[in-house]
């Protein structure tokens, strides 16, 4: 196939109304999960900014600080969200490649959007 000729059909992929959807789709869904963890580790920023008292407090009268559990649930949060957001992109990609072979487009390297 020419170059031209993909050109062309990648234009009227990006011009098909589930193609718009999708990427609206997906971005919304980027955003939420970037506005989650945003969300998660700025107040875990917070915390240790102004409630020192509080993270520095034993954990049940032990040497571990409530601040260590807190972190690590940032960390354990963060995965979390990235196999999420994994999980998710392979269902637009496979939706994606499904509007690309209906137009018989070809990106060269792999889904697009």
């Amino acid at each position: 196939m020419s170059t031209s000729e993909n050109d062309r059909r990648l234009e009227q992929v990006a011009q098909d109304p589930r193609y718009i959807s999708l990427v609206r789709r997906r971005g919304r869904f980027g955003w939420a999960l970037t506005g989650l963890i945003l969300v998660v580790y700025f107040g875990f920023i917070l915390l240790v900014a102004f409630a020192k008292p509080f993270m520095g407090s034993s954990l049940a009268g032990g040497a571990t600080s409530i601040g260590i559990p807190l972190g690590l649930g940032v960390l354990l949060f963060a995965i979390a969200i990235t196999g999420i957001y994994v999980r998710y992109a392979s269902r637009f990609d496979a939706e994606l490649a499904r509007i690309q072979a209906e137009f018989g487009a070809e990106t060269g390297a792999g889904p697009v959007a």
